[in-house]
């Protein structure tokens, strides 16, 4: 079965997330659940713009909740032309076996204009990556 992905498009940019639960890097019974999340940011619009920062809110159904700010993705402030890509990815660690992630990207025009591109609300669910019942 195909795993789930996300998308949503502000201001002419496009961003698609994908996540997926790492039992192998998980220990469960010391309730770490680890996620990775795949995300495509495309520039589907008519003017270029530069990532500048970033801003995540992250749910854990424990009833946690951890907000990250700061510049870049991964290291990066990627600049997007017209169709332009970046892609990258990352990983959470939750106290629980779900949760969700949302949040923005802050980018900036040539023309010095800020906007901010909406990261969608993706879920996180280890069962949904459980092997059969033994």
């Amino acid at each position: 079965m195909p795993r789930p992905f996300y998308y949503a498009e502000s201001e002419g940019i496009r961003v698609t997330v994908r996540p997926l639960y790492l039992p192998e890097q998980s220990d469960p019974a010391h309730r770490r659940f680890v996620f990775a999340y795949f995300v495509r940011i495309e520039n589907v619009g008519t003017e270029g713009a530069q990532l500048l920062s970033r801003r995540w809110l992250i749910h854990d159904d424990v009833g946690e909740e951890t907000e990250v700010i700061g510049d870049g993705v991964v290291g990066q402030q990627p600049a997007l032309p017209t169709a332009g890509v970046h892609e990258y990815n990352s990983f959470c660690i939750l106290k629980s076996a779900s949760g969700w992630m949302e949040g923005h990207y802050r980018f900036v025009r040539p023309d010095g204009r800020a906007f901010d591109a909406r990261i969608p609300r993706f879920h996180l669910n280890a069962a949904a990556d459980a092997g059969p019942v033994q």
